[in-house]
């Protein structure tokens, strides 16, 4: 397990981060049914070491409807597109059940509690992969359809959050929209104001682990991807985050645009090189097609040369290929 799936799982062990997370970001519907207070980590007499030992990342348990019956909330983290995502949680599920079995926490009427899997992704790209088992399955005809499992998992992407979905979010002081707005953050201002939110709002000792757990995904996960190469202080406690990000805000500034400055013009450099080289490679084949032409049929006459001026590499290597065959002139451009 790297470190964006360690940290992850350190900060969604906190009931305040689910919960936001919950809150704000699975449908209204779902949620108004929950009572968030009953929201904890499944304990070892819900998941056996079996699972815990298959199973990376977090399981929580919260009552839900008038007879406050369990659900399940399933934690995945990932910060790479899976193709096969959706099996391996719906294998994660099974476990699951299967504990639930064979620690005998069915209802009354032997039925077992819903789960919830939910995927936390904060890769670059999109994810493109599909969120549904019978989506990696062959295609069979409609009566062998019901034979096959059809598990789904809630994605989140958190790239793909746009900033006025995120903004009320923090108005309404959510502490995982801060965590996915400084994913997505594109300055060490706003990462310098994120972080000062969350030292405002996570006081008291009773706070003091979820502090902890933000600091060292600030330090060791977060501001390494950002500034790679970059000397950082062994800093765990979230105030002195929030200092020493004041102290070098300037600095980093100027370092985050410059590099982006680098990045533009080595861009530009190696597009312009490969744009020579395909304009060199074009006017070789003019040059060519002329020869091979004029030693075939004779002087080209100015609407040829105009013709050859204006075509493609495609055009050029199609008329080359007539060259065996036509009789005429006419018959190369047919």
């Amino acid at each position: 397990m790297d470190d964006h799936d360690n940290s992850y799982k350190r900060l969604f062990s906190h009931t305040r981060m689910v919960r936001d997370l919950m809150v704000g970001f699975l449908p209204k519907s779902w949620v108004q049914d929950l009572d968030m207070r009953s929201l904890e980590k499944a304990s070892g007499s819900h998941v056996t070491d079996d699972l815990r030992s298959r199973h990376s990342d977090v399981i929580l348990r919260v009552h839900h409807g008038t007879q406050a019956r369990p659900l399940y909330l399933l934690l995945e983290f990932q910060s790479t597109v899976d193709f096969h995502m959706a099996v391996r949680v719906a294998a994660y599920q099974l476990l699951l059940y299967q504990d639930l079995i064979r620690g005998n926490k069915q209802h009354s009427n032997r039925l077992l509690a819903p789960i919830l899997p939910v995927v936390l992704y904060n890769g670059k790209p999109r994810w493109n992969a599909p969120t549904r088992v019978d989506a990696l399955i062959e295609p069979l005809s409609r009566e062998f359809h019901g034979f096959q499992p059809h598990q789904q998992f809630i994605l989140i992407d958190e790239g793909a959050i746009a900033g006025d979905v995120l903004s009320p979010l923090i108005a309404a002081r959510n502490t995982t929209a801060v965590l996915f707005s400084m994913e997505n953050s594109s300055t060490p201002e706003s990462l310098q104001h994120l972080t000062a939110l969350l030292v405002d709002w996570l006081q008291g000792p009773e706070h003091a682990s979820l502090r902890r757990a933000f600091a060292e995904w600030i330090m060791r996960v977060l501001l390494p991807r950002r500034f790679p190469g970059v000397h950082l202080p062994a800093v765990l406690d979230l105030q002195e985050v929030n200092t020493m990000l004041k102290e070098r805000v300037d600095e980093w500034t100027r370092g985050w645009r410059q590099e982006g400055l680098q990045e533009g013009l080595q861009e530009g450099l190696q597009k312009g090189l490969q744009r020579g080289r395909t304009e060199g490679r074009v006017e070789e084949r003019r040059e060519s097609t002329r020869s091979l032409l004029t030693r075939r049929f004779g002087p080209l006459s100015e609407e040829v040369q105009l013709r050859i001026e204006a075509a493609s590499m495609e055009d050029m290597k199609i008329w080359t290929e007539r060259l065996f065959d036509a009789a005429t002139l006419e018959d190369i451009f047919q």
